[in-house]
């Protein structure tokens, strides 16, 4: 390789992303030797088919891996190299949950205000909750409320909510026995995520409150712990209550809507109610669309949604029946259960001439 192909460790360092320094290391580690070193100067000089080879080294040191384990990703084929990617991302994970768990009780130990007992509920009825609610959440780095789940008990039950500004979702929950006290906080969706597997598997779990996060205790498991944010929640109740009039009313068997949906090319889906039918069709194409024999009052219909909101909120709908409640082209549909009202998801049209309404 002529000089005029080489690159010096300079200009390589600014090429891949890494500091002059650190290609230094990798050289002496053998994880990245230079092509060619000057042996008067000791100048080290790389070639461009480097490149690839450092960017990788760079990206798998930015995941934290350890130099063996990206010396073993760097020579194995491409499959396998994928399988050791994915161990080592699992093991973070799972280490960073038993972080939590741990700091939770070097927290709890060191004093402080006490837990306070909320509520006893069924570990697969409260499982299913939380994951139906969370589908209802964004991840949104500058708002990290729309990734959170809202959970409020007083006297009567327990209500779980999230929103992503696009959707609203809210399922009310009563537990085994009346809840002690009144009690409201805003809990991290991702560790409500780790949380609600191993929730799933206990009869019962009792939800107390410390001053930082909610416990999920369990009897036979480990206790589970999820942390508060202090960000303020949306004003969901103001949404509720300012919502316009029902205009119009349709039920469906939600097995062949969720098929509808899923059968629509693009990325927005339009359902037309009329008659005794509702159609799902691609928003604004020709395609012919998928009627569906449906139960519906008022006046006929267009609606527009994004599918990435439509479908979520369909298919975790309680029940073989979905029931949409209709307030004009422009307004939120009210997606429910046809035979059940504790859960309950708002989403948002899209408008057909302004995108998606914010």
């Amino acid at each position: 390789m002529s000089p005029s192909e080489l690159m010096p460790i300079g200009v390589f360092a600014r090429r891949c992303g890494l500091t002059s320094s650190a290609l230094r290391f990798y050289a002496d580690s053998g994880l990245l030797p230079p092509a060619e070193v000057d042996p008067v100067s000791g100048y080290r000089f790389y070639g461009a088919e480097q490149l690839t080879r450092a960017t990788a080294l760079r990206q798998l040191r930015e995941i934290a891996m350890p130099l063996p384990g990206v010396e073993a990703v760097l020579a194995a084929e491409a499959g396998e190299a994928s399988r050791l990617v994915d161990a080592h991302v699992a093991k973070i994970v799972g280490d960073a949950s038993a972080a939590l768990r741990k700091a939770a009780d070097v927290m709890s130990s060191l004093g402080g205000a006490p837990a306070l007992p909320i509520a006893a509920l069924k570990g697969p009825v409260l499982a299913d909750a939380v994951e139906q609610v969370l589908t209802a959440t964004a991840h949104d780095p500058s708002l990290p409320v729309l990734g959170a789940l809202r959970v409020e008990a007083d006297l009567e039950a327990v209500t779980l909510t999230a929103t992503d500004r696009y959707r609203l979702s809210t399922r009310t929950l009563v537990p085994s026995a009346p809840p002690g006290r009144t009690w409201a906080g805003t809990v991290s969706g991702d560790d409500l995520r780790t949380a609600a597997c191993h929730i799933r598997r206990s009869a019962l779990v009792r939800l107390e409150a410390g001053p930082h996060g909610i416990w999920f205790r369990t009897t036979g498991r480990e206790d589970r712990y999820a942390r508060l944010l202090t960000e303020e929640f949306p004003d969901h109740r103001l949404v509720l209550d300012s919502l316009g009039t029902v205009t119009g009313r349709a039920t469906v068997s939600k097995e062949p809507f969720l098929r509808a949906l899923e059968e629509q090319p693009g990325e927005r889906v339009e359902l037309r109610l009329s008659g005794r039918a509702v159609e799902v069709r691609p928003a604004g194409g020709r395609h012919p669309g998928i009627a569906l024999p449906a139960t519906t009052t008022g006046a006929p219909l267009r609606v527009r949604f994004e599918l990435t909101t439509l479908h979520p909120a369909v298919s975790t709908a309680i029940g073989p029946d979905v029931m949409l409640d209709l307030r004009g082209h422009d307004q939120p549909v009210t997606i429910r259960s046809a035979d059940r009202g504790d859960l309950t998801t708002l989403a948002m049209p899209v408008n057909p001439s302004h995108g998606p309404r914010r």
